[in-house]
């Protein structure tokens, strides 16, 4: 049984993960950490050895994390980290919700709820009447190969069946950046959260140049006055840390939520699919304004790396 535990930290919080971490390594070593505030654990062992229900378990972890931290959090269990991800995002705030019959709970959902499943591989297998997660299920696994590829259609079928092989990996590094950008006050003009995701663009990108890594895709999460969220991701059409397009991503995601008389009171942007850039390629283009770019990104690194963060900024941002 796998536990996904969703910590409901303040935006500044991320630095209370390790901790937390180490209040879920009492139960079982086997802890993988997501941030900013998500963690898998693997407590089959410690549900054998405690002789509790995977629910008891988690109230107990739930009262230690409110105690000890003053951190509240929500938690989903599942036979594996897909369905625990699934149950967590679920479940209420201050609740336990255990995936008992995975195919009774995946069956009347969206397809596009499983993971792995992005808009574009959606709408292919909307097109085809494949909309919910049921019918994949139900659909032949050489049709789904045909439709989206003979890997992808497998990992379909199989997640559609409630099958997900991903072990829970302890101590893995992250494969994810974060970073937030608050306002002084509940912000109505799109112009000030364009310049606020330019600020998070420039400063992921600097963050994963000089660890040499590239992202694959791009998260936008939106905070209103109310303290709701809305969260969109889009994937870069190819892995990378230039701020110019991941800067062009993030602005083609906060334009399709269609803002316009909203109060936004925050803005966090997540560089997810971490790998090492010396793996990515790189589709050479005639366009020496791209190169350009790169030479000026160069530049504008080592400045900073010698002068402070701050040394180079975009025009905008000077201001």
């Amino acid at each position: 049984m796998i536990l996904c535990v969703r910590f409901r930290l303040e935006p500044t919080g991320e630095v209370m993960l390790p901790q937390l971490l180490d209040l879920l390594r009492e139960f079982t070593p086997v802890v993988e950490a997501c941030p900013p505030g998500e963690a898998l654990a693997d407590v089959r062992g410690a549900l054998r050895y405690f002789g509790w229900g995977p629910a008891e378990l988690a109230s107990v972890v739930r009262v230690r994390a409110l105690a000890l931290y003053g951190v509240d959090c929500v938690i989903g269990a599942g036979p594996n980290p897909m369905l625990a991800r699934m149950a967590a995002r679920e479940a209420r705030p201050g609740a336990t919700l255990v995936v008992e019959d995975p195919a009774a709970f995946l069956r009347d959902r969206p397809v596009v709820a499983l993971d792995g499943v992005g808009r574009a591989t959606a709408r292919t297998l909307c097109g085809y009447g494949l909309d919910s997660v049921g019918r994949v299920a139900d659909a032949p696994l050489a049709v789904l190969q045909r439709l989206v590829g003979a890997r992808p259609g497998r990992e379909l079928w199989e997640r559609a069946r409630g099958i997900d092989r991903t072990p829970v990996v302890p101590g893995e590094v992250s494969r994810s950046l974060a970073a937030e950008r608050s306002f002084l006050h509940d912000e109505l003009d799109t112009g000030e959260h364009r310049r606020a995701l330019l600020s998070l663009t420039e400063e992921l990108g600097a963050r994963m140049r000089t660890e040499g890594q590239v992202c694959r895709s791009l998260t936008v999460t939106v905070r209103y006055a109310d303290r709701t969220t809305s969260s969109r991701t889009r994937t870069l059409r190819e892995p990378t840390a230039h701020s110019a397009e991941l800067t062009a991503l993030a602005y083609a995601i906060h334009a399709s939520f269609g803002f316009q008389r909203a109060r936004v009171r925050g803005i966090a942007l997540r560089a997810e699919g971490l790998a090492p850039a010396e793996g990515a390629a790189h589709q050479l283009t005639f366009d020496p304004a791209d190169d350009k770019a790169r030479r000026i990104e160069e530049v504008a690194d080592r400045a900073r790396a010698k002068f402070g963060p701050r040394a180079v900024l975009p025009g905008s941002l000077a201001a």
